[in-house]
């Protein structure tokens, strides 16, 4: 079964939760090409796990960022939806 990840949770969610969501289904797919990837084209060397490791650690930054800033809008604002996201307007 081949599984596709596609950026439309990214782009048309006005969830902030859906769209952490969504950026985290499309790390995990990286992680599993560089596995695949790794694997097949040179066994011998471990450099798609290494690179899968920075993933899942930058993965792991910008979730727990990314529910601080939803959580600091939400007490300021009292809401979530992403339309209302101006605060770095210019």
């Amino acid at each position: 079964m081949i599984a596709t990840v596609s950026p439309d949770g990214l782009v048309t969610s006005r969830n902030p939760v859906r769209v952490l969501m969504s950026i985290e289904l499309m790390l995990n797919s990286v992680n599993i090409n560089l596995m695949g990837f790794s694997n097949y084209l040179d066994p011998a060397n471990i450099r798609g796990q290494i690179f899968t490791i920075f993933v899942i650690t930058v993965a792991a930054a910008e979730a727990a960022m990314g529910l601080a800033i939803i959580l600091t809008i939400y007490r300021n604002r009292d809401t979530i939806d992403m339309e209302q996201f101006n605060l770095l307007k210019w």
